[in-house]
């Protein structure tokens, strides 16, 4: 996301992990190549799977369209587990008990995998085994059902599960599961020191590099005058760029963390989730010897909240009221696209052999960023991977996916409606304040208008390029973000992340009398 503009005083609107990481300089791409595989997108999904293409032999070009790590990689919460965000005997009602132990399985390896490389390459990222807790606050027969029912299917997925009430929390319980041997570190610096170390002739990887066309049948993936040509393209962009039909499948949503300093160490590291109606987590962790509180929370779908600032203050308040912290120090959210069947998409695209996808992580994107990394390295390497039809995107499953598939759809159509039939949000310039947006109707055309600290009028057009949504105007990041599926721009129009590739159109600067009614 773009932290770049100035803030009142308060917390660094960046995650913890981007503040304290250092800065890469791969170059841009600046000639034509032509190689075995190219990956876009140079987060943990793309730099991993560039690892392991590398080692096979490959020659791999990766194309970052800003800096590696600094997407989702770098706003994510650093933590690595076996099981997933989601309760995973719901999951097993879903999929059955052994789908649910395959990819459990499967995760656990993922993760594995991540200690193997930092301990190869002396990855310094604080990479450490933690426990994972699920918690109950009161003793309510919902609360103890679930407790009871995720010890059953984590001991039947072959987990170290154990219940107790003794849970090293500063606050009071009722009851906790307890998951040992899960991990968490410092996902940015991982990703960014994992890319220096495989950056060469034949890994080359290019920041400040946006891919602007993908051309499937060719083989021609074009970043502002020059081309890569491949045999394989891999999207490793957190959802496909461009149209791709998958993206019906998926629901985009923005999830909030917070992180203050421990004024003292109350309990050790771990990963932390309640069972409670706020859904909230918590993570308890060490950097550069001091101990840390994060807390994760109140997610809804992209750019259909109209004040999200509110959701830092809720969680500011919620972690303050439990832990003995100094200030928030850090507030950032991160984006997350959900699968209607709740496994995400990892493998050849429908319809074509060579393009390879990785999307709808949910809120588990380092693990299975790192697990689609694996399955799409074998798949090139034509080895049999054990779970590559789990994750297929190929795989059908209309009995698993149409109530959320038919809800995530109408929800878009619902917006995309009733944005071009409502009028804007004002219609007058002089209407749009200082350090915010609005949706202008000036004589029946709809401008997005942006005033910034400055006093400087940014116009664009209020249409999405990826399919012609409406955008709104999300003020705790500055940032017009696409209702339907999840694209943002920046205040200038410039894409932040999502499916759109082209930014927002750029329209007229007003006259000077912003009290006239002006037309472009």
């Amino acid at each position: 996301m773009d932290t770049s503009d100035t803030r009142d005083a308060g917390p660094d609107r960046r995650s913890i992990w981007t503040a304290s990481a250092g800065r890469t300089t791969f170059p841009p791409l600046a000639r034509d190549l032509e190689v075995d595989v190219a990956i876009i997108g140079g987060g943990i999904t793309g730099v991993t799977t560039a690892a392991l293409l590398a080692a096979d032999g490959r020659r791999v070009a990766v194309l970052e369209a800003g800096r590696v790590g600094m997407g989702t990689t770098g706003n994510s919460t650093g933590n690595l587990y076996a099981m997933v965000a989601e309760p995973l005997h719901k999951l097993a009602s879903r999929w059955g008990d052994d789908q649910v132990w395959r990819m459990v399985d499967s995760r656990r390896q993922a993760v594995d995998l991540v200690e193997k490389n930092t301990r190869r390459f002396g990855i310094q990222c604080n990479f450490s085994r933690q426990p994972w807790v699920l918690y109950s606050v009161d003793a309510s027969p919902d609360s103890n059902a679930v407790i009871d029912r995720e010890y059953q299917c984590m001991r039947d997925a072959g987990l170290e599960a154990r219940v107790t009430s003794d849970i090293p929390l500063p606050y009071e319980i009722h009851r906790g599961l307890v998951v040992a041997g899960q991990a968490q570190f410092h996902p940015l610096r991982y990703v960014q020191q994992l890319a220096a170390i495989i950056h060469s002739g034949n890994c080359m990887i290019f920041e400040d590099t946006p891919v602007t066309a993908v051309d499937e049948e060719s083989g021609t993936v074009t970043a502002g005058r020059r081309t890569v040509k491949a045999e394989r393209i891999i999207m490793a962009t957190h959802t496909p760029k461009g149209f791709n039909a998958i993206q019906t499948e998926l629901g985009p949503y923005r999830e909030y963390a917070v992180a203050a300093p421990l004024l003292r160490r109350q309990i050790a590291a771990g990963i932390f989730w309640s069972t409670g109606p706020e859904a909230d987590s918590t993570r308890l962790f060490e950097m550069n010897g001091e101990a840390w509180v994060m807390m994760i929370g109140d997610k809804h779908k992209t750019g259909q909240k109209e004040d999200p600032e509110a959701s830092y203050h809720k969680l500011e308040s919620l972690l303050q009221s439990r832990f003995d912290a100094g200030p928030v120090a850090y507030r950032w959210s991160a984006q997350q696209y959900k699968a209607a069947d709740h496994l995400p998409y990892i493998g050849p695209s429908i319809g074509s052999e060579r393009l390879l996808l990785a999307t709808g992580f949910a809120g588990d994107g380092l693990t299975f960023g790192t697990l689609a990394a694996m399955l799409i390295a074998d798949h090139i390497a034509g080895r049999q991977n054990p779970f590559a039809d789990l994750y297929t995107p190929r795989r059908f499953t209309p009995l698993k996916s149409a109530g959320t598939f038919l809800r995530e759809n109408l929800n878009v159509a619902s917006y995309y409606v009733k944005d071009y039939i409502k009028g804007g949000e004002v219609t007058q310039l002089s209407e749009v304040p200082r350090g915010e947006g609005r949706i202008v109707d000036l004589a029946g055309d709809k401008l997005a208008v942006y005033r910034d600290d400055a006093y400087q009028l940014h116009v664009l057009s209020p249409v999405c390029t990826h399919l012609k949504c409406i955008v709104h105007w999300n003020q705790a990041e500055r940032s017009w973000d696409c209702p339907c599926h999840g694209s943002r721009f920046t205040c200038d129009g410039a894409v932040i992340e999502g499916p759109a590739i082209a930014p927002l159109e750029k329209r007229m600067t007003p006259p000077a009398d912003e009290n006239q009614t002006w037309l472009p």
